[in-house]
């Protein structure tokens, strides 16, 4: 028993190890660091507890502590000490999110905000913390696999509306689109503590599906989401929702097409057979995604990216021109819509350098505000579930787009 207890000690403390200092892109094994770190401190409190209740027990049991026990007690000790860390951090992140806004929106964004947020707003809600998967709410309808194109087989050309049960209508809408590397993920999987947030304050949500790689190939991908906004725009209005204002948002690969849609509105190239459409966008609030697909920043993560599986699962091309037309960093321009762009410092699969350039050239040409939020300790996918830190930034971003709202349209506010 001394020597179970000692191993799983063991495996605990280098779980905090790799949640305070996860390998980073450019490092072989950064995907299993990224897992383990991301596990590790997104659920923090739960790993703390687990960790105090089995030393308890343990102690409980022996009446004569060995070497095994005592060195398995040290490597606990630590444990705690670190994963009291990686909490920390996660608290932080509601200031991180308050000081991006306060800076990108400045002084307006008080003044916007009626009331402004208060300190039980920016208080971790310590419910959602505790059951991480409840997504769930019941002020809040979800109608699923509404077919966006006219080939209502295809289970990739769907998506999913959330909106309060109370009737509405005119109420700004969020397309939400998922991520996982363009090659796997789907609408249910993603985004769905932020949707159901916002859907139970009266919101209405929409996550589609896109078409995956290998099957697809570059810009496919893209075409299929401004097709889900251009049938958005028009029968949103059913649901409650109003046509007018559309924000977009996403995850990691769904971080890039957020951004690409919003750096590319209306441009025909990506709109082949609906041209006319209106795929315009009124915000953007990409989460982690990936920004420089052509690796214009000659990064050796972003090397490994583009030669390894990129050039070869997405694109399946060797065209400089194809790399460069699906990196968002090269389609900034100032007629950009707001943006708030959210990494992870601690992002093991994205580097946290795409993001700050990204913010970077934005503030440098773009007429509208741009909020920027690096946030402490974070990994990859921290919203994915309920945490601490999802918890902020979710709210956060609430915030930024409640903003952007009441400053297009002040007769309807949120």
């Amino acid at each position: 028993m001394g020597r179970r207890f000692l191993k799983l000690s063991a495996t605990g403390a280098a779980l905090t190890v790799n949640g305070l200092r996860p390998l980073p892109g450019s490092n072989p094994l950064s995907v299993p660091s990224f897992f383990g770190g991301w596990l590790t401190s997104e659920l923090a409190p739960h790993n703390l507890a687990i960790t105090v209740a089995g030393t308890a027990a343990h102690l409980a049991r022996k009446r004569k502590l060995d070497r095994d026990d005592r060195i398995a007690l040290a490597l606990n000790a630590f444990s705690v000490a670190g994963l009291a860390v990686l909490i920390r951090q996660g608290m932080k992140s509601g200031a991180v999110l308050e000081q991006a806004l306060a800076e990108g929106l400045n002084n307006d964004y008080v003044a916007r905000l009626d009331p402004a947020p208060d300190r039980a707003d920016l208080a971790t809600p310590w419910r959602q913390v505790l059951m991480p998967w409840e997504v769930k709410h019941p002020a809040v309808k979800r109608t699923h696999d509404l077919p966006y194109t006219d080939d209502a087989d295809n289970r990739r050309l769907r998506l999913d509306i959330y909106q309060p049960r109370e009737p509405g209508s005119r109420r700004p809408v969020l397309l939400q689109i998922h991520g996982g590397g363009w090659v796997i993920g789907r609408k249910e999987e993603q985004g769905l503590p932020l949707m159901t947030h916002l859907s139970a304050r009266g919101w209405v949500c929409v996550a589609p599906n896109y078409p995956l790689s290998p099957k697809a190939t570059w810009p496919e991908h893209l075409i299929a989401i401004k097709r889900a906004l251009a049938w958005t725009r028009e029968h949103v209005s059913d649901y409650g929702g109003d046509p007018s204002f559309i924000a977009v948002t996403g995850g990691s690969a769904g971080g890039h097409l957020a951004a690409m849609v919003a750096l590319t509105q209306n441009d025909p190239t990506y709109q082949p057979g609906f041209e006319e459409a209106d795929t315009s966008v009124q915000a953007a609030v990409p989460f982690y995604g990936a920004y420089d697909l052509a690796n214009v920043l000659d990064t050796k993560a972003g090397d490994n990216r583009l030669d390894y599986f990129l050039a070869r699962t997405v694109f399946k091309t060797q065209d400089r021109e194809v790399f460069e037309s699906a990196t968002p960093l090269l389609q900034v321009g100032p007629d950009a819509p707001p943006f708030f762009v959210i990494h992870g410092a601690h992002d093991s699969l994205v580097p946290v350098a795409e993001a700050r350039e990204l913010a970077r050239r934005l503030r440098d040409v773009s007429k509208e505000p741009v909020c920027y939020a690096e946030l402490p300790g974070a990994q990859h996918a921290f919203d994915v579930f309920h945490s601490i830190r999802s918890a902020h930034v979710i709210r956060g971003v609430e915030r930024f787009l409640r903003w952007v709202h009441a400053t297009r349209d002040v007769s309807t506010p949120v």
